[in-house]
C-alpha cells in the first residue's frame, strides 16, 4: 500500500484516520493541506477516483459565498478555484494508488492491500 493522507492538524477526521493507520503499522505520508495543499495531478487523480469534483467539496464550509460562486464557474474554473482555496476540500482524503476516500472511511480502508 501506498497510502497519502490528505488533511489538517486540526481535523478530527484526519487524526482519527492517521490512527487507524498507525494502529495497523500501516506507513502513510502526510500532507498538510494549509501547508502544501494539492498538486494539480493530485487533485485530478482524487477527482477521478471519487467521480467528479463535486464529491470533494465540503458543502458545510462556512464560506457561503465562495461555495454559492462555484456554481456559476466554468468546471476548469471551478477547479482552479478550489485549488487556490484547499480549504473547500472534504478532508481528510486518503490516497491509495488509484482509490480515494474522502473523510473516515474505515470500512473502504480495510478492503485495501
Amino acid at each position: 500500500m501506498n497510502i497519502q493522507i490528505f488533511g489538517t492538524k486540526k481535523c478530527f477526521d484526519t487524526k482519527k484516520a492517521e490512527r487507524y493507520f498507525k494502529e495497523r503499522g500501516v506507513k502513510y505520508q502526510f500532507i498538510d493541506m494549509k501547508e502544501k495543499g494539492m498538486s494539480r495531478g493530485e487533485f485530478n487523480s482524487v477527482k477521478q477516483a471519487l467521480g467528479g469534483t463535486d464529491k470533494l467539496l465540503n458543502t458545510d464550509h462556512k464560506d457561503k459565498d465562495l461555495l454559492a460562486l462555484l456554481n456559476y464557474l466554468s468546471d476548469e474554473d471551478k477547479e482552479e478555484k478550489i485549488l487556490e482555496n484547499p480549504q473547500l476540500i472534504v478532508t481528510p482524503i486518503v490516497r491509495n494508488g488509484k482509490a480515494a476516500t474522502t473523510g473516515y472511511c474505515p470500512d473502504v480502508w480495510k478492503n485495501w492491500d
